[in-house]
C-alpha cells in the first residue's frame, strides 16, 4: 500500500484529501506543522508528500531541502500564494511540483496517481544510457561525468534521461511536462524551468565539452552532444 504524508495547517484540508486518499486505496499520514511532518517522514516509508509552505515551525521549503538531503521522494509543494517566487522557491529546493490554492481534491489525486506512476515505471525498467561523458542509469539512480559522479534527484534524472535518448530533438515544455511528470498543464511551465536550471547546475560542476542542454528560445530544450564511438541507450 502507498503512503502518502499530508502536511498542512489546515485541519480541514487534511481532512478532505485524507478521505480523497483513503478512497482511492492509500495509507495516509496527516502533519500540522513542519516538525510533525519531518518526524513522520523519518518514521515511515513515504511515497509522496504534499507539502504547504506556509506551516508554523519548520515552513515547507526548509522541510523540502532538509528531505532532499537524504530522499528523492516525491514531493508536490501547496501554496496558497499567487506570486512565482513562492512557487519557484519550492521548486528550486528539489520539490517535483506544485499545486496552488484553492484547488480540487480530484486534481491532487491525479497528481499524485501521476508521479507515483512514474515511479512504478521507472522501478520496473533497468534503463542505462552513455552519451559522450555523460552515464546514466535510471533505474538505479547512479549517474556520472566520466569518473566524477552526479548526485541528482529522481525527477532530474527522469529530465536528464528525456533530453539525453533522443539527442538533437527539441522538448517543448508541455511535452516534458506530459513526459517526466505525467501530464500537461501550461500553468506548471515553472516547474520544468527550475528542473532544468538545478540539472544543469550539477553538471556544470564538472567538465563536459561534449554536450550541453540548450535553450531553444521560443521552442524549448534540446541536448546536444558530440557523437562518440562508445554510445549506449
Amino acid at each position: 500500500m502507498k503512503t502518502i504524508l499530508i502536511a498542512d495547517d489546515n485541519p480541514a484540508i487534511c481532512h478532505i484529501l485524507s478521505q480523497y486518499g483513503k478512497k482511492e486505496g492509500y495509507r495516509v499520514l496527516t502533519a500540522r506543522d513542519g516538525q510533525e511532518a519531518l518526524a513522520l517522514f523519518e518514521k515511515h516509508d513515504i511515497s509522496v508528500i504534499l507539502l504547504d509552505i506556509m506551516m508554523p515551525g519548520i515552513n515547507g521549503v526548509e522541510l523540502c531541502r532538509r528531505i532532499r538531503r537524504t530522499s528523492d521522494v516525491p514531493i508536490l509543494m501547496v501554496t496558497a500564494r499567487t506570486s512565482d517566487r513562492d512557487r519557484i522557491a519550492g521548486l528550486d529546493e528539489g520539490a517535483d511540483d506544485y499545486i496552488v490554492k484553492p484547488f480540487s481534491p480530484g486534481e491532487v489525486m491525479a497528481r499524485i496517481r501521476a508521479v507515483l506512476r512514474r515511479a512504478d515505471k521507472n522501478a520496473a525498467n533497468d534503463h542505462r544510457l552513455s552519451r559522450g561523458s555523460l552515464y546514466l542509469h535510471l533505474e538505479k539512480n547512479e549517474a556520472a561525468i566520466g569518473k566524477e559522479p552526479l548526485s541528482l534527484t529522481k525527477k532530474e534524472a527522469e529530465l536528464l534521461w528525456t533530453l539525453a535518448s533522443n539527442p538533437g530533438r527539441i522538448y517543448t515544455r508541455e511535452t516534458l511536462l506530459d513526459l517526466v511528470w505525467g501530464y500537461a498543464a501550461e500553468s506548471n511551465d515553472r516547474a520544468v524551468d527550475s528542473c532544468i536550471k538545478r540539472l544543469r547546475a550539477k553538471l556544470d560542476a564538472f567538465s563536459h565539452p561534449d554536450f550541453t542542454i540548450k535553450t531553444v528560445w521560443g521552442a524549448g530544450y534540446q541536448f546536444e552532444y558530440k557523437a562518440g564511438d562508445h554510445d549506449e541507450a
